[in-house]
Parts: C-alpha cells; sequence; structure tokens
C-alpha cells in the first residue's frame, strides 16, 4: 500500500555499537535520506558557526573551563572589529532541534543521535532504537574506526558514554541508556551489526502495517 505521511527512525547508541553504519544501511534499504552531516551543516549555517566547531561539540556538555575558554577567545583586541560569541550549549540543541524538526516534516528519514528519540517522541509515525554493546565487542571496533590502542579505545567509549549521558539528562531529563525511552533495544556485540539492521525493519515493517499505511 501507498504510504500518505513521513516517518522517522531515530538511533540513538554507544560509541562502537555501529550506529551510523545500521543507520545508513536503513535509509538504503527504506530508501528514505539519511540525516547526520546534514544537521551539523544547517546548524552551522542557521549559527554562523564553522561546521567543524559545531561538530566538536556534538552531544556534549561545555565543562565551565571550556566555556570560559571559548568566551575569552571570542573577546577582541580594542582595535579588532567586534565578533559574534560562540553559541551556547542551549542555543545548538535548539538549533539542531528545528532543523530535525524541519527535515522530517520534509520527507521520510533516519536521524542519528542528538536526542531524536526525545525530539521526535510526539511524531505519529516514529519509531526509537538505541544500539549498545558490551565493552569488548566495542572497544575492538573502535580501535580498528579510529586506529588506537585498545587503552586510548577504552578512555574514548568511557568519555563518550559520559558525555552523551550528560547532554541527554540535561536536554531531555532523561537517561540516555534506559531501554525504556525507546521501541527497540538492539545489543549489537551479541546479535551482530548486519543483523540489527534485519531486526530494525523487522520491527519497523511490523508498527507500519499496523499504522503507517492508509
Amino acid at each position: 500500500m501507498k504510504k500518505t505521511t513521513t516517518f522517522v527512525i531515530t538511533i540513538s547508541r554507544q560509541l562502537g555499537s555501529g550506529g551510523a553504519y545500521v543507520g545508513q544501511k536503513i535509509a538504503k534499504r527504506l530508501d528514505i535520506f539519511y540525516a547526520d552531516r546534514e544537521i551539523i551543516s544547517k546548524a552551522a549555517q542557521q549559527l554562523s558557526m564553522i561546521e567543524e566547531d559545531l561538530e566538536s561539540r556534538e552531544e556534549k556538555i561545555l565543562s565551565f573551563w571550556d566555556s570560559f575558554l571559548q568566551v575569552t577567545a571570542s573577546v577582541p583586541e580594542a582595535y579588532m572589529a567586534p565578533r559574534m560569541m560562540p553559541a551556547t550549549d542551549r542555543e545548538l540543541f535548539n538549533t539542531q532541534t528545528e532543523v530535525i524538526q524541519r527535515i522530517v516534516k520534509e520527507r521520510s528519514a533516519v536521524i542519528l543521535g542528538r536526542c531524536g528519540f526525545h525530539i521526535l517522541r510526539d511524531h505519529p509515525h516514529h519509531v526509537s532504537v538505541f544500539l549498545h554493546g558490551d565493552q569488548e565487542f566495542r572497544n575492538r571496533r573502535v580501535q580498528k574506526m579510529y586506529n588506537v590502542s585498545e587503552k586510548d579505545a577504552a578512555k574514548m567509549i568511557t568519555l563518550s558514554d559520559k558525555e552523551r549521558a550528560s547532554y541527554c539528562k540535561t536536554f531531555t531529563g532523561k537517561e540516555w541508556a534506559d531501554a525504556r525511552n525507546y521501541d527497540i533495544s538492539v545489543d549489537t556485540g551479541k546479535v551482530g551489526i548486519d543483523k540489527a539492521v534485519d531486526l530494525i525493519l523487522e520491527y519497523f515493517n511490523s508498527v507500519e502495517n499496523e499504522s503507517f499505511c492508509l
């Protein structure tokens, strides 16, 4: 049957659990838009930021000293023209929220991270996914992806989990890794990343048959 409205799949993920890969595979198989770089690009334009600067602050809260250094770095010398103050964490979140909401209003999409599960919680045709895996599985993948040592991979995972959890709690009031926040939670370390794609699509299709088609 022909779909008469847009739908969205949001993917929240632990570092090393295969979020980007799964998201891209799902988008390709459903022939819908994969939103990741688009969110960064559009938000950076709205905030007059360099994309790389915005990307470095994705899904994390600046510490007091990081915020202080950003502000002081933006204070010009007396002879220089005034410059825009750096965007706050709240401004970044609100702007990315606006971008995400515009994307899903215009087309069906897979949204990666950025508290999409919460931002789009009232969307009538939304499936939210959380991907996770054990430390050993994630560590192996991070070592390979970033070409780092086992020790450095472990540090990256610990820091990423902490930052994403803090970001989620700050802007949604919810626990990022709580499976109750999502429609489906998949351990990619146990089922395999490609099988995770199949499981998510199987779940999506079961929901689609019930409510996404008229």
